[in-house]
């Protein structure tokens, strides 16, 4: 568990238990409004956090299997789950199957919702100007763009609905326009400061991260992305603004890289992290959501002389294995980052798998312990094969379920992350529970936005050029530098070994082009794999009931 800021702390309590000390439930309306400091920046607080749930177990199952990290597997019909995961390695996402997922969409519009209880009812009591209310305004404008990034056209609710009030989505470029005219109006009205206080809140330089990030996609927010015709190399007219957003960042000294790569994702990381600018805080006995090792611990990792140096009380279930053409990326001789793969990677990445020794609690390195089950050693393979069987009645013939098998050789079929590795003595006592934060945005982010965005065409400043930015990253991590200004494959490679799990590439695959690139099995049980309409995500059936004005985003 971690020890938090006491007054971070304070307000994380507040927001789910009721700001009991001043006689003040959060959740609740009011006739009158508190006014003290404290209760004013304890109602925001509840607005920040509207992410934690989905970004802790369902976002990172649909948005990491979309992409080229992670394949879907099952074990003869265990965790297939109706194919909700396999879905969207295939994708062939539907909105019935993978609502549990797809339903994010619903978790964040209920944010945006209460980010506007917050905004209005703060403002009409009279207790907070608009000035105040900028990081909550903020925080809204983040929660708008994760919608509009995966499902394109996006309600843009910035009032109270009525209860009978039924709201359209708006065209997509209508909705990056308006992000990045709140973004602007707010950003210099958001916390300043850096520190404990301020960790999992936005900050101006979060405001700064998120608007490079949304210039730097300009091109896929405001051009028809789903037509077989838009081009990821067509002009971008915001790449100046993009390097204009990261040079505030960079300038103003709060980030660096000195963070030990793999140390700065274990569960021992927090607000002392200088690479995190914005990152979702979680504790496994107090702010709980954060899953990430239940999937990528390989199916009976849990058992006694398992995957960790402490036998797991509760299960795993595996069912996230890396691709082959991922792990790939891997390559480079020294590259800290290699050590958060479980699989044969830099010098070894030829072989094709990896001996499993027991990994540490306390350090998440390799003992020389031998991982066994059942008496057999375990080994990884980078390749992943699916269960086939002629022989069996009826047969078995591998198809979309992405079955690997129920035995010891199906369970250990791809290399698996350990990158936000768990404290196994709080996996066991909270219910699979992690403290690992997830950082949303990074200054390594900033870097290379700023490198992608001076090769696009952008101008360079401040002396930077695309060869030094990149080498900064390169160097920070041991490995080797760059003698020439970095391709735009080169960039999206980088990118891919930087940001592993934290739910960026299937972003960049699309703002590169390469959304329909061959990777795991999705050409093989898909026909329409290569759909450009499959760049954005459908709507749920939920979210179809529930708004029976809305169509369905085509091709679903």
């Amino acid at each position: 568990m971690k020890t938090r800021n006491i007054l971070t702390g304070a307000f994380l309590a507040l927001t789910a238990f009721g700001c009991t000390d001043l006689d003040v439930n959060i959740e609740s309306q009011y006739t009158e409004m508190p006014n003290s400091e404290i209760a004013i920046e304890a109602q925001m607080s509840n607005a920040f956090y509207g992410f934690r749930n989905a970004i802790g177990r369902r976002f990172d199952e649909g948005v990491s299997c979309n992409s080229d990290e992670y394949t879907a597997v099952s074990f003869d019909g265990d965790y297939l789950n109706g194919r909700d995961m396999a879905n969207f390695s295939l994708h062939m996402i539907d909105p019935t199957n993978s609502k549990n997922q797809l339903n994010v969409f619903d978790e964040l519009q209920s944010a945006i919702t209460n980010c506007n209880r917050v905004l209005f009812d703060l403002k009409d009591a009279g207790v907070a100007t608009d000035e105040d209310l900028a990081p909550v305004r903020a925080v809204r404008a983040f929660y708008t763009f994760m919608i509009m990034d995966h499902w394109g056209d996006t309600p843009i609710i910035d009032h109270l609905l009525a209860d009978d009030e039924k709201i359209d989505r708006s065209p997509r470029a209508d909705v990056a326009k308006w992000i990045e005219s709140e973004l602007l109006a707010v950003r210099d009205n958001c916390y300043e400061n850096v520190d404990a206080s301020t960790y999992g809140k936005p900050t101006r330089w979060m405001v700064d991260a998120l608007l490079a990030k949304l210039y730097i996609n300009w091109n896929v927010y405001t051009k028809d992305v789903t037509s077989s015709s838009w081009n990821a190399n067509d002009k971008n007219e915001k790449l100046n603004e993009c390097i204009k957003a990261c040079d505030r960042v960079i300038a103003s000294g709060h980030f660096d890289l000195s963070d030990d790569y793999k140390t700065k994702f274990m569960y021992t990381n927090g607000s002392q992290i200088k690479d995190f600018i914005y990152a979702m805080p979680y504790d496994a006995e107090t702010v709980q959501g954060m899953t990430f090792a239940r999937f990528r611990t390989w199916r009976r990792g849990q058992n006694s002389n398992g995957f960790y140096s402490i036998e797991m009380s509760n299960s795993v279930g595996g069912n996230m294995a890396l691709t082959p053409e991922f792990v790939e990326l891997f390559c480079l001789p020294g590259d800290r980052r290699n050590d958060v793969i479980a699989g044969s990677t830099g010098e070894n990445i030829g072989l094709p798998s990896f001996d499993v020794y027991q990994y540490d609690n306390a350090t998440g390195d390799p003992t020389n312990i031998r991982n066994t089950y059942g008496g057999e050693n375990v080994t990884f393979t980078k390749a992943i094969t699916l269960k086939e069987d002629l022989t069996a009645n009826p047969p078995v013939v591998p198809n979309a379920d992405l079955n690997c098998g129920a035995d010891l050789k199906g369970w250990t079929q791809g290399y698996r992350s350990i990158k936000f590795f768990p404290d196994i003595n709080d996996y066991n006592n909270f219910s699979r529970n992690q403290d690992n934060d997830v950082p949303i945005f990074r200054y390594a982010d900033i870097i290379l936005m700023k490198c992608e965005a001076i090769v696009r065409g952008g101008t360079a400043t401040n002396g930077d050029t695309p060869m030094s930015l990149f080498n900064q990253i390169r160097a920070y991590v041991n490995a080797p530098l760059l003698d020439h200004d970095p391709s735009l494959q080169e960039i999206l490679d980088e990118r891919g070994r930087e940001f592993l799990d934290e739910h960026w590439r299937r972003n960049d695959l699309i703002r590169f082009g390469k959304f329909e690139e061959p990777w795991g099995f999705k050409n093989q049980f898909n026909p329409n794999a290569r759909n450009p309409q499959y760049r954005l995500w459908p709507l749920s059936i939920d979210a179809l009931n529930n708004n029976t004005n809305w169509k369905q985003n085509p091709g679903y």
